[in-house]
């Protein structure tokens, strides 16, 4: 399984309802809320081919409520 990272940056009064329409979806691992920037910091695990741009549009973007998205892709874990 490959990991990558996305900060969510949500419309005005909608992290909550972002937040919990991810964990209903049961797509992401883990997902936490944050201060600054981005609203949410959101953990997925995907098989190794999976083409991550494709994951994030078609599975995060799709989410109402969200405004913008940050994609971190990781290497290894320490």
């Amino acid at each position: 399984m490959i990991p990558f990272f996305v900060q969510i940056k949500c419309k005005l009064g909608q992290s909550y309802t972002v937040a919990n329409a991810l964990a209903d979806a049961e797509i992401a691992s883990e997902v936490y809320s944050t201060a600054g920037e981005f609203d949410l910091l959101v953990k997925f695990y995907v098989e190794a081919g999976t083409d991550i741009g494709h994951f994030v549009n078609e599975k995060v973007h799709k989410i109402p409520g969200i405004q913008d998205t940050r994609t971190m892709i990781t290497f290894k874990a320490f």
